[in-house]
């Protein structure tokens, strides 16, 4: 173990950690990526692949997953103009790695997750 990683350990506000658990911090940029998965889509292509989200959070999903280089934006030089985004290697190890093992763990544990969460809202105030 390094000194950084020592340090990290000690303070985790400030490590890696926080930069990659942050990556998850906004509900709709893991679907987005997930969507991403099957190879490069367009705008409509993804809203119809992930469906309940308005144009305006496609947007600004888009917008944190270009700027945290986890996607990327191909423009073709065609009549009418087509843009289409896709996973950059960034991206593909994100969703091939943590995000497969995460969705394998909910589809395991989802319904304890789910009656866990009803049954500690059913006992709030």
């Amino acid at each position: 173990m390094t000194d950084h990683d020592a340090h990290c350990y000690e303070s985790v506000a400030d490590c890696r950690l926080r930069a990659a658990t942050d990556l998850f911090a906004h509900t709709w940029d893991p679907v987005v990526l997930a969507a991403l998965r099957v190879g490069p889509r367009r705008r409509r292509e993804l809203r119809a692949a992930i469906g309940g989200l308005s144009d305006k959070v496609l947007t600004d999903s888009l917008h944190r997953l270009l700027a945290g280089g986890l996607i990327e934006r191909h423009a073709h030089a065609e009549a009418p103009p087509r843009v289409d985004y896709a996973l950059t290697g960034l991206g593909q190890s994100l969703v091939e790695g943590p995000m497969t093992a995460l969705g394998r763990w909910a589809v395991e544990h989802g319904d304890e997750l789910l009656e866990a969460q009803e049954g500690g809202a059913a006992g709030s105030p």
